[in-house]
């Protein structure tokens, strides 16, 4: 009995010697977290409300990560950051990763680009938008524009090629990044962003967006780094 009960323990403290040995297994089973809203579900009313947030941050942005957490361990995209994953998956042809990859790293932008906001356009970035869109208002024109083109779900977002803005839009969780645009400014057109509060108004909801939620300031910054 006592030499069996000691085998027990030499076998139970070998594998929990094993197991702490082995860190990357443990973080290959989980490697990508959803971070955190960077403000209140209330602070965007009301041009997106509380349970608009709570339900599209809750619910879908956490499905994405959950989802791609099921897909990764074990390849060699779970070593990668999050936004090598959306190039690189886009690159291989591997759809299903693709897309749970695009559409969390797309969710963590979107939410990023809310805070500090609303403010307008300064700077060389306020220049640029002059040059390519006219003003501010050609530039929401056009982002408009695009976003009524996108059938169905899908992005439209504004990029910097090189030193020109351009607007692009994107199917399902298509983004600028594999197609080595830098994104500045990215609106959610699938439902479940909108929805609840502007039902079948899509576009009413992309104009308050763009006048009324995004920091431009803060796209300005990112054109620049």
């Amino acid at each position: 009995m006592i030499a069996t009960r000691r085998s027990v323990l030499l076998l139970a403290a070998g594998t929990a010697a094993a197991t702490l040995a082995r860190p990357s297994i443990l973080r290959a089973a989980k490697p990508f977290e959803q971070p955190p809203l960077p403000f209140d579900e209330n602070a965007l009313a009301p041009q997106i409300s509380a349970r608009t947030v709570g339900l599209h941050y809750g619910k879908h942005h956490k499905a994405y990560f959950d989802k791609l957490n099921q897909l990764v361990p074990g390849t060699p995209y779970a070593d990668m950051t999050l936004e090598k994953v959306v190039v690189a998956a886009k690159k291989d042809g591997e759809d299903k990763v693709f897309n749970q990859a695009g559409q969390a790293w797309n969710h963590v932008f979107y939410w990023q680009q809310f805070k500090g906001g609303p403010t307008k356009p300064t700077g060389a970035f306020a220049d640029a938008v002059k040059r390519d869109f006219g003003d501010e208002k050609g530039l929401f024109k056009a982002i408009a524009k695009e976003s009524d083109a996108v059938f169905g779900t899908g992005w439209v977002w504004l990029v910097a090629d090189n030193d020109k803005l351009a607007v692009k839009g994107y199917q399902d969780a298509g983004n600028p990044l594999p197609d080595g645009l830098k994104p500045l400014v990215g609106i959610d057109l699938w439902e479940h962003a909108y929805y609840l509060d502007y039902e079948n108004r899509k576009g009413e909801h992309v104009g308050a967006l763009l006048s009324e939620r995004i920091n431009w300031q803060a796209a300005g910054e990112r054109m620049s780094t």
